[in-house]
């Protein structure tokens, strides 16, 4: 391209109502008539039906109209734990599903969307990885029911197009994509926010972190994306340690939902992980098949050393990335700037409490070659900035990350 040629660019919107704030829930029942629901279904964990007032909250809001509850949602969504809510809301015959909870809600709900229209088996909706060519997602055609999202953690989930799931016997993610499943409407209500543990909120804002991260590298960004990605960025770097600090600060946690929605708003806008798919490949392996390895510290652990694995290809990406956290030193050229980018991540996963190494999370040096193996059929694999070589080069990275 010319010195003078923009980076042609396209943002696609959506129709998605936002409520944030103290009493946001009230405006579920608005919400419901406009969608001209009569049925609501929710969507969420035992955690949120039994520790937390929010179910009686939204039945009150709703003035007691609520055709069922499934709170059988699990970490990472299970394929059992998605059959058995669309079991649920099939009896309940609901024509609304309101998702309750953070990330794993969020995706379990439109599981369990994308199954009651679809039928058959997730298998068979599922992304296909065919030997030697480029994934392939169905087309997913069917209407689907409305669904509202009533948030407790700032998740990325929130309004993206994508559903991955656990398959029940091999323990892989299945991916099904569906734009007809994004929220009507999203309710980030204060006291419904306070009700996460500290670290879980954490755990969520740490992912999107790396997300951030991760697209303001990206070789062809555009203003507009790159506006709502410094923006993003801003408002994680101040609310990240004020939630660490203050767990009880509301404002805190509503701003790092602000800061979610603007990073999947850049993805609309073009923004996209192709200069980091290495790491949501490992970070997708790592928290599906190691329990005690939060979303957030997948992320926190693999962000760094993807970088540096991705730095010989991304130089200026990752030197953009330096400029963004002002950690650049005067005089110090791309190359130099990029190192202390990925020095400058890892400092911050630090700072706000998040583990940098797999034997912090429970994984063993043996299991080094189970998730490398396990991460060459993510989808986020095949679209990272560096072509990966083969399972040994997903090893190295791990190994450093060890």
């Amino acid at each position: 391209m010319s010195a003078n040629s923009v980076n042609p660019f396209r943002h696609v919107a959506y129709p998605v109502r936002v409520y944030g704030g103290d009493d946001a829930l009230s405006n579920l029942r608005g919400e419901m008539g406009r969608l001209g629901a009569q049925r609501p279904f929710v969507v969420c964990g035992q955690s949120v039906a039994r520790r937390t007032d929010l179910i009686e909250r939204i039945r009150e809001a709703l003035a007691g109209e609520l055709a069922g509850v499934f709170d059988g949602v699990q970490a990472g969504s299970p394929e059992t734990a998605v059959q058995e809510g669309v079991r649920m809301a099939r009896e309940a015959d609901a024509d609304l599903v309101i998702a309750v909870g953070g990330g794993s809600a969020v995706v379990t709900a439109r599981a369990i969307i994308i199954m009651l229209a679809e039928g058959g088996t997730p298998q068979d909706h599922a992304t296909k990885y065919p030997p030697g060519q480029r994934p392939v997602s169905p087309r997913l055609m069917r209407p689907k029911l409305p669904n509202i999202v009533v948030l407790t953690t700032p998740t990325t989930a929130t309004t993206r197009a994508g559903t991955a799931i656990i398959d029940g016997e091999t323990g892989h993610r299945l991916e099904m994509f569906d734009p007809k499943t994004r929220p009507a409407s999203v309710i980030w209500d204060t006291e419904a926010l306070l009700t996460a543990p500290a670290e879980l909120c954490i755990s969520a804002a740490g992912s999107l972190f790396s997300g951030v991260i991760s697209a303001l590298q990206a070789p062809t960004l555009n203003t507009m994306a790159t506006a709502d990605l410094l923006a993003s960025l801003g408002l994680l770097v101040e609310n990240l340690p004020a939630t660490r600090k203050n767990p009880d600060d509301g404002e805190a946690r509503l701003n790092l939902c602000v800061a979610s929605f603007m990073y999947n708003r850049a993805w609309d806008t073009g923004a996209s992980g192709s200069a980091l798919g290495v790491v949501s490949a490992l970070a997708h392996s790592l928290d599906t098949r190691y329990p005690d390895c939060s979303h957030g510290a997948a992320y926190s652990i693999a962000t760094a050393p993807g970088m540096r694995f991705n730095r010989s290809h991304n130089v200026g990406g990752q030197a953009r990335v330096a400029d963004a956290l002002g950690v650049r030193e005067p005089g110090a050229g791309d190359e130099q700037a990029a190192e202390s980018a990925a020095d400058a991540v890892g400092g911050f996963f630090e700072a706000i409490g998040l583990p940098g190494a797999l034997r912090e999370v429970g994984v063993p040096a043996e299991g080094i070659s189970e998730i490398a193996q396990d991460a060459m059929t993510d989808f986020g694999l095949h679209r990272n900035i560096r072509p990966v070589g083969g399972v040994e080069e997903l090893e190295a990275v791990l190994r450093e990350a060890w």
